[in-house]
C-alpha cells in the first residue's frame, strides 16, 4: 500500500500501471543531462520505484552510459543501457556512417518500449543537444514526440541561458513543448545571470516547470547529493511532472 500511494504521487495510472517516460534533452553536449538522469533514477529507485536510465545512442567514450549503470546498481547491462555506440566523437549520425552502420527511429522506439514492458518509469537520455542527429532523419525531437515523453530541458545557468532554452522550447512539438520542464544547472562560480535566469524565463514559460540546482561539485558523489535538501525537492518536481 506505501508503494501504491507513492507511485500515485508520482503521477502513474496505479490501476493499469501505465509507464512512464521521460525523455532528458539540452541545449548543447556536456550541460550535465547525465548529471540529472543519474540523480533521477537514483532517487526514484531509492524511492521503490522500477525505474531504468537509458542513453539509446552514443559516440566517443561509454564513460556516460557507465555512470547510469552504477546509478542503478547494474540492474541493466551497458549495452542494454546504450544498444548503440560509436567510436568516433562526433555526432551520433556520422559515427555511425563512419562505421558504416545505421539507425533509424523504429529500432529506438522499439528498444525504448520494450524497457516499459519491465519497468514502471523509464528515463531516455538523448544525445548532444535537442536536434542533434541521432540517425538518418531523425534526432531526439522525433523521438520525444513519438513517445509522447515528458521532455526535460537541461541548459547551463549562466549567460545566454534564457536564449538557448526558448530556442529549445521552440523547437520541440507544441504538446511536447507544454509538458516541458526546464533544469538549471549552477556553475561553480555564479554570474549575475545565474540569479537573474529563471526569473527572466518565467515571463515566457511557465515559471512552475523551471528548476534550478545548485553547483553539485566536480565530482559525482551521488550519495552526499542526494541529501541535499535542494536537489530532493528538484527531483521530485522532475518525478511529478
Amino acid at each position: 500500500m506505501v508503494l501504491m500511494a507513492y507511485w500515485r504521487c508520482f503521477g502513474f495510472d496505479v490501476a493499469g500501471m501505465k509507464p512512464k517516460k521521460i525523455f532528458i534533452t539540452g541545449t548543447d553536449t556536456g550541460v550535465g543531462k547525465t548529471v540529472l538522469t543519474a540523480l533521477l533514477v537514483r532517487h526514484l529507485r531509492r524511492h521503490g520505484v522500477r525505474a531504468a536510465a537509458l542513453k539509446p545512442v552514443c559516440s566517443g567514450g561509454r564513460g556516460d552510459v557507465r555512470v547510469l549503470h552504477a546509478a542503478m546498481d547494474g540492474a541493466l547491462t551497458l549495452d542494454e543501457i546504450n544498444p548503440w555506440h560509436f567510436r568516433a566523437p562526433v555526432a551520433p549520425l556520422l559515427a555511425a556512417r563512419r562505421e558504416r552502420r545505421k539507425i533509424t527511429p523504429g529500432d529506438v522506439l522499439a528498444r525504448v518500449r520494450a524497457m516499459q514492458k519491465r519497468f514502471d518509469m523509464v528515463l531516455i537520455e538523448g544525445a548532444g543537444g535537442l536536434l542533434s542527429p541521432l540517425g538518418e532523419q531523425f534526432d531526439s525531437r522525433e523521438l520525444i514526440a513519438a513517445l509522447r515523453a515528458v521532455p526535460i530541458i537541461v541548459c547551463p545557468n549562466r549567460l545566454g541561458a534564457v536564449n538557448q532554452v526558448r530556442l529549445t522550447l521552440a523547437a520541440l512539438p507544441p504538446a511536447a513543448s507544454r509538458r516541458a520542464r526546464v533544469v538549471l544547472m549552477s556553475p561553480a562560480k555564479p554570474d549575475i545571470s545565474t540569479k537573474t535566469n529563471a526569473a527572466l524565463l518565467g515571463e515566457f514559460f511557465a515559471a512552475g516547470k523551471i528548476l534550478s540546482l545548485p553547483w553539485l561539485g566536480r565530482r559525482l558523489d551521488m550519495e552526499k547529493i542526494l541529501q541535499d535538501s535542494r536537489v530532493k525537492r528538484v527531483l521530485r518536481a522532475l518525478a511529478e511532472a
